[in-house]
């Protein structure tokens, strides 16, 4: 028996499918990389742009014809499409699916391959439990081993509710894991080889706040001590959630990574306002200002959105500006796009036009490719360490504690190694570098 996995959208979605795909296993499935030659295929879908939706719907009636040919073919549909609570039209719609399942929660797939099976519904249970402390999450075969960097989800849902984000109508609201879980989690991946964990939430500086007494600074400390683990990194937060006390804590810890994720939006204050962020420009700034005062050598990255509902001209050039002015490591960049259930959409006109939202993209992207070359630049010359994660080509691809992407030709196995290289040569989007010490002859396994 044979699965397919089809993933779009965020990183949390891809530790939602591993999830799915190390279930599958424990059932006695078989990944393969062609859905034609697939028992069960499973969709984990996006909806947080109407691009990803049109995808996921293009996805999915490309697989009409193959469940007509086969109807013992079991579809999955999974994720932010189908979303907390079912949707009713998509069933109506999609017939052929078999199983709907919310955002990570892979068990409605297995319910219904254990009743085809006549086993009892309570082992699926039982399989979905991928954090249990006892446990902890298995890798697929075909990630075990080789996978160096790793996701882990430690906030599901959120309940901050920006009115152009329909992640709170498609996960529902904020819930962290227990921190007991998360650890051994961790501590299962590390020992099936991961080096690098991620920890995800939509807010992953809430942590904890529907927990007694703990917060994310508890958990970075706790996860610290595994033995192992290299490094951690922590994504995505919210500049009103960044407080001194977590920059602190990225600072004490060795094994914390010098790169921040915090996403501005907008740089421009009735915006930001109408977009209910909760903060103003000049907020951002200092927040900035904090981050590096705190953790000298930080990489920062940041969400943009252009074109929101009555954006002008004027206040986008002040979203440039900002970014011009900040000079940020990474600006993810995005325009627009209508989501049902929004506040922005039941109550904004989406008003600014499409050749005008991809001109204002451009402007932002050329920007910010210059910035981010001008950055890395500066480590031309330098010694940095990087740990490699797998072959690309004929090098060896790895990042920096930073987030930089560096390339490296070298002979033997570099994967799982942290190696100090030599930049020769930088652009806006990754690194070239030489060695200047030999790889450790015993690979991590």
């Amino acid at each position: 028996m044979k699965y397919h996995i089809w993933t779009a959208g965020c990183q949390m979605n891809v530790a939602d499918s591993q999830r799915v795909a190390s279930a599958l296993e424990k059932l006695g499935y078989q990944a393969t990389s062609r859905a034609e030659t697939a028992d069960v295929i499973v969709l984990n879908t996006c909806v947080v742009r109407q691009s990803a939706e049109d995808k996921a719907h293009g996805r999915l009636s490309s697989l009409r014809p193959l469940k007509k040919a086969r109807p013992d073919l079991v579809i999955n549909l999974m994720g932010c499409m189908v979303g907390v609570r079912g949707d009713e039209a998509l069933r109506q719609h999609y017939p052929y699916v078999d199983v709907f399942s919310p955002p990570s929660n892979p068990a409605p797939l297995l319910e219904h391959l254990l009743q085809q099976t006549g086993r009892q519904l309570e082992e699926a249970e039982t399989m979905a439990r991928f954090e249990s402390m006892d446990e902890g999450l298995v890798l697929p075969l075909a990630e075990r081993g080789k996978l160096i960097s790793a996701y882990v989800p430690v906030v599901y849902g959120c309940s901050h509710a920006c009115t152009f984000c329909v992640i709170p109508f498609r996960r529902g609201v904020e819930r962290s894991r227990p921190v007991g879980e998360i650890v051994s989690e961790a501590r299962s991946l590390v020992a099936q080889g991961v080096r690098e964990i991620t920890l995800l939430g939509q807010i992953v500086d809430r942590y904890g706040l529907d927990l007694d007494g703990l917060r994310l600074t508890d958990l970075l400390r706790t996860l610290h001590e595994i033995p192992d683990l290299h490094r951690i990194r922590f994504l995505t937060s919210h500049p009103n959630w960044m407080t001194d006390e977590l920059l602190q804590t990225v600072a004490e810890l060795p094994k914390v990574c010098e790169h921040i994720e915090v996403p501005v939006q907008a740089g421009d204050d009735e915006v930001l306002d109408r977009m209910k962020r909760g903060y103003t420009v000049d907020d951002y700034r200092r927040l900035i200002d904090r981050i590096r005062q705190f953790i000298p050598g930080v990489s920062i990255a940041t969400d943009i959105i252009v074109g929101f509902p009555g954006e002008t001209e004027a206040q986008f050039q002040r979203t440039y500006d900002l970014l011009q002015e900040l000079e940020l490591d990474v600006a993810h960049l995005a325009r627009y796009s209508a989501r049902p259930q929004t506040v922005a959409t039941r109550r904004m006109q989406d008003d600014v036009a499409e050749d005008e939202k991809m001109r204002r993209f451009r402007l932002l992207e050329e920007l910010q490719a210059g910035i981010a070359e001008k950055i890395n630049a500066r480590y031309a010359g330098q010694t940095t360490e990087v740990l490699f994660e797998q072959r690309q080509g004929e090098r060896w691809k790895g990042r920096t504690r930073t987030n930089k992407l560096v390339f490296l030709q070298a002979e033997g196995d570099l994967r799982g190694q942290i190696l100090p290289v030599k930049i020769d040569w930088t652009g806006p989007w990754s690194m070239i570098a030489e060695p200047i010490q030999a790889p450790s002859p015993a690979p991590v396994q």
